[in-house]
């Protein structure tokens, strides 16, 4: 029987999502509110950051603009204070005895390093934003996953906490499951994966 294919989300799925702690930390460094610099952010550098076509000094350069003086070591570690891992991710070793496991995400692979290391021997492929230069729900991103798959793949599992990235997914025939807050989903992927049921769509 082929194996099947676990491809995960990061942020909101096996981590934390940055928002909204580091953002209301950075606009308060900067004098400004949470809205006007996420909304600046999304409107000026959103894509350029998270496609890895800026640099970090080149985003730490922009947060400047709103006051906080940050050096390189004060905005990793704002980053890792708010990007911990959940309690998928240490199940992924035990997915990894049923399914092949992917990690695809919307992020930055500097910030992904000291997370990932306890999983890394686990994981199959890591698709990151900053290194493929697409960001979710582009269906290239998902194509370099499909890349990556192999001959006789079996069925894939696809999970995220954003509707609006299984689209893709979907359209692809993989099972998209939404990461709900709760984690009751980490329960649904056990079962499919154990029964070997997997349907498409």
């Amino acid at each position: 029987m082929s194996r099947p294919q676990l491809i995960l989300d990061i942020a909101g799925v096996i981590a934390t999502n940055l928002s909204p702690g580091f953002w209301e930390e950075a606009a308060i460094a900067g004098g400004t509110t949470y809205r006007q610099l996420k909304d600046d952010f999304s409107r000026e550098i959103r894509e350029l950051f998270w496609t890895g076509a800026i640099t970090m000094e080149q985003f730490r350069d922009w947060l400047a603009t709103y006051g906080p003086d940050l050096s390189m070591e004060r905005l990793n570690a704002l980053a890792m204070k708010y990007l911990q891992p959940l309690p998928a991710l240490g199940r992924i070793a035990i997915w990894n005895r049923k399914a092949d496991v992917h990690l695809l995400s919307n992020h930055r692979e500097e910030w992904l390093i000291g997370l990932l290391a306890p999983v890394k021997e686990q994981v199959k492929s890591l698709t990151i934003s900053s290194r493929a230069g697409y960001c979710k729900p582009d269906p290239r991103m998902y194509q370099l996953v499909c890349d990556q798959l192999g001959d006789g793949a079996g069925p894939c599992i696809y999970v995220d906490d954003q509707e609006k990235n299984l689209l893709p997914a979907r359209a692809l025939g993989w099972h998209a499951v939404i990461a709900d807050s709760e984690g009751r989903w980490m329960n649904e992927v056990s079962r499919m994966l154990e029964q070997q049921r997997i349907k498409k769509g």
